[in-house]
């Protein structure tokens, strides 16, 4: 029976393979973080400050985020925003917001396009980001993209909500979805699931259905997902 750290390794390896996962200048060792929220806050700060590292997520933990670790201008981030390639490599892994905490979006991805100096690549392997709720007027519940590159992989982005791209915004950056899905999330004006200001989103063989009010937005932006 494989080992969990077989099973990501073969995650980690296809994500590679298929040219999504930006391997970062400088080869660090990965960071492994254990199930809890001060661990991820600590591993994402030690990548960043480190220019980039793959951070191994606890197998089948769910990281309850009570409060927001990080700001931008669009409003509170549950996490410090990624301004660094790095990787997070989970196994049935979750990142969600606790139902009683203030409002946040999880997790923020910042290129130099948006936020000068940066060079945020965010991957995700075998994630499923939860629960986030950017606080109004800003987009991006789940995920919001400022500029920099963003991919999925074996992931999902779920009950999220924002005022536009309640499951991820992307704006002057890149999106691509592989065997991801994008559902279950609500935006009070449009984008439900994904919203496109600027950039590209690529599906390939991904999920983007049952958002409300509509799963894509503006109507057409994203190929491949209906409205």
């Amino acid at each position: 029976m494989p080992t969990v750290r077989a099973l990501r390794s073969v995650l980690v390896v296809s994500a590679l393979a298929a040219g999504l996962v930006a391997v970062p200048a400088t080869a660090h060792a990965e960071i492994p973080v254990f199930c809890n929220e001060a661990s991820l806050v600590t591993a994402i700060n030690v990548a960043n400050a480190a220019g980039g590292d793959t951070l191994a997520l606890a197998p089948f933990c769910t990281y309850t985020l009570t409060g927001a670790h990080g700001s931008a201008s669009d409003g509170p981030v549950g996490l410090p925003p990624i301004a660094t390639p790095i990787t997070m490599a989970g196994l049935g892994t979750t990142i969600a917001r606790a139902a009683s905490a203030p409002a946040f979006r999880i997790l923020e991805v910042e290129g130099d396009a948006n936020v000068p100096g940066t060079s945020g690549q965010l991957n995700l392997i075998a994630v499923t980001i939860r629960g986030g709720n950017a606080v109004s007027p800003y987009p991006g519940g789940g995920i919001a993209n400022r500029g920099g590159v963003l991919s999925l992989t074996s992931s999902s982005v779920t009950g999220n909500s924002a005022v536009a791209g309640g499951g991820i915004y992307t704006d002057n950056g890149a999106v691509t979805l592989t065997a991801s899905s994008v559902t279950g999330n609500t935006a009070t004006n449009s984008g439900g699931g994904i919203y496109k200001n600027s950039g590209a989103v690529n599906l390939l063989a991904s999920d983007v259905s049952g958002n409300t009010p509509d799963n894509c937005a503006p109507s057409g932006s994203v190929p491949g997902c209906a409205g």
